[in-house]
């Protein structure tokens, strides 16, 4: 594949040679880019929802800018409505050290230090979405409410009408909505998250330097990006006890993990159906007790 396969807007003056096809993405076409300042990496999407990319380089940009320097976040190159070129990572190849996982838990840790002013998007001119989902993001001091009636609620509904998940979950949901105060934790800042932070979402080059990609970031509570990290595994033991000794999670925040899980076990219902539907209503009735 050439350059004049790919969106002129991304590639014209960076000077493509060739451009390399790569696998692992489920919305987007990925690629390396063969370029005269070496490889980039390429994503682009058809007709992708408006404003996506640019929430993307916004979180891109935000946790590059307040990352500890052990954890690096691609430099963006370029992008436009249709895609996003990238400093090309090149990953390692061998087996992730107790030290790896170490360093990335202190990473995150430090990064669940940065606070803003209010939950809801990194700035008031970006549109409401985290990944293809539209969201209200408008700025609010409440987080409890956030997450249920503009995370977990809407995606339920969603979830429901599309027939991904039966009725008796949204029932149970509402059962629970009354404590949705309790799950949410103490009360903490809004803080700096990934906001999709699963392992394949995390990058450790050939010197061992641990990556952050394809975020979703926005100003939120950390114990989101902790649940995710959970929810599908492939975060050593090593990377949970060195964000602990960092930066402590509240008391009973194992507790909580179930309710912080509903969102991303919402968002998968909604789009690939199969049986995240029944682990969501798993989660729920972990909840109920």
């Amino acid at each position: 594949m050439t350059s004049l396969d790919l969106p002129p807007d991304l590639v014209d003056d960076l000077g493509v040679g060739r451009a390399r096809p790569l696998g692992g993405g489920d919305t987007a076409a990925a690629f390396r880019l063969e370029t005269a300042r070496g490889p980039l990496f390429a994503k682009t999407m058809a007709d992708p929802p408006a404003g996506m990319m640019a929430v993307e380089v916004a979180g891109l940009q935000a946790l590059r800018e307040h990352a500890p320097e052990s954890l690096g976040v691609p430099e963006v190159v370029r992008w436009s409505e249709d895609g996003i070129v990238l400093e090309w990572i090149e990953e390692s190849t061998g087996p992730r050290g107790a030290g790896t996982e170490e360093a990335f838990g202190r990473g995150l840790a430090d990064l669940h230090r940065v606070h803003g002013p209010a939950f809801g998007a990194l700035a008031p001119e970006l549109p409401g979405r985290i990944g293809s989902f539209e969201v209200d993001l408008s700025p609010t001091q409440d987080w409890a409410e956030f997450l249920l009636e503009r995370r977990i609620r809407p995606l339920m509904q969603d979830a429901v009408a599309s027939g991904r998940i039966d009725k008796r979950a949204a029932d149970l949901l509402e059962e629970l909505a009354p404590r949705a105060r309790e799950f949410a934790g103490p009360e903490e800042p809004p803080t700096l998250v990934h906001g999709d932070l699963w392992a394949g979402n995390r990058l450790v080059d050939a010197a061992g330097r641990n990556w952050l990609i394809d975020p979703s970031a926005y100003w939120g509570h950390r114990e989101i990006d902790i649940a995710m990290m959970l929810l599908f595994g492939g975060f050593g033991e090593d990377c949970l006890a060195a964000y602990h000794a960092q930066h402590p999670l509240a008391p009973g925040w194992e507790d909580r993990v179930p309710w912080y899980q509903l969102p991303p076990l919402l968002v998968h219902a909604v789009r690939f159906g199969g049986g995240y539907g029944d682990a969501t209503t798993r989660a729920l009735l972990r909840l109920r007790g």
